[in-house]
């Protein structure tokens, strides 16, 4: 089984589950779950362990789409080891926006029981995954620039077709074609809610990381698909409300990170720096 020739790095909540979904018809990604986690924390267990990840045979490019990458230094580090010729793709979106819509997701799933100022404090993942500028600087020191594809999440919502067929141009896929109903959003956490019970999520989220790690992914593709889901996700009260302060906070933050992004790409992003009725999702 050949090693992917592209990964979507990510960073998370920047519609690479959408995308996944419209790749994974024609590319051999990985299979039943969609991360393998291989580079940033499953290295140790080998090439043998990783390629058992993807199905066989293959067909069209291999690939991952993986967007706990993105801030990785062992991931970064070890892609550039492992497989140097790979193409790299980036999708950036508004900064703010996608540091609440990820700290709303691990609320749904357990993983954070805090208030979003304390999350900021205790997760550092909330931040580093949006530093666009600082963290893809480490990139551009290790791939030539030939092999790296900067996105914007905007694209990908304002125009899908020509984001996706800039995606497939890249990594050397045939066309495709977007249905009706893949050129809309195929996930948000808009429709999340605070669990039931956040031991029992946080519990079965860390069992499903643990069934993950040992190559029983099916266990949890099937689970996943099944009315037990009803059991860990949902059915608690409304997400939270993120203060006017947290979002200046974050705006404050994130500003050189986007200008450093507007001069590399010769594009004004001023809606991502102006935070006003950001969306929270």
């Amino acid at each position: 089984m050949e090693l992917p020739s592209f990964v979507v790095v990510g960073p998370p909540r920047t519609g690479t589950s959408w995308l996944h979904k419209v790749l994974e018809p024609h590319a051999t990604l990985p299979s039943p779950t969609k991360e393998t986690r291989f580079f940033d924390l499953h290295f140790e267990r080998g090439l043998d362990w990783y390629r058992r990840r993807f199905p066989r045979p293959a067909h069209g490019p291999v690939g991952e789409v993986a967007p706990t990458y993105f801030a990785s230094a062992d991931a970064r580090h070890n892609i550039a080891s492992t497989i140097p010729d790979a193409k790299i793709v980036f999708i950036f979106r508004n900064p703010v926006q996608r540091a609440v819509s990820l700290y709303r997701m691990k609320c749904a799933y357990g993983r954070i029981p805090s208030d979003f100022e304390e999350a900021l404090r205790t997760d550092p993942e909330l931040i580093n995954s949006g530093l666009y500028w600082t963290q893809l600087a480490e990139w551009r020191a290790l791939f030539p620039e030939r092999q790296l594809l900067i996105t914007t999440y905007d694209d990908l919502v304002n125009t899908p077709q020509a984001f996706v067929d800039t995606v497939t141009d890249f990594i050397g896929m045939r066309e495709i074609r977007l249905t009706a109903s893949q050129a809309q959003r195929v996930y948000s956490s808009e429709r999340m809610t605070q669990p039931r019970s956040y031991v029992a999520t946080r519990a079965a989220t860390l069992f499903a990381d643990w069934c993950k790690s040992r190559g029983l992914d099916q266990v949890v593709a099937s689970v996943r698909t099944s009315s037990f889901i009803k059991l860990f996700l949902g059915g608690g009260k409304p997400l939270p409300d993120i203060s006017p302060s947290a979002i200046q906070k974050l705006s404050e933050i994130f500003r050189p990170e986007v200008e450093g992004l507007e001069c590399l790409l010769g594009r004004g992003l001023e809606t991502w720096k102006v935070q006003d009725g950001v969306h929270q999702e």
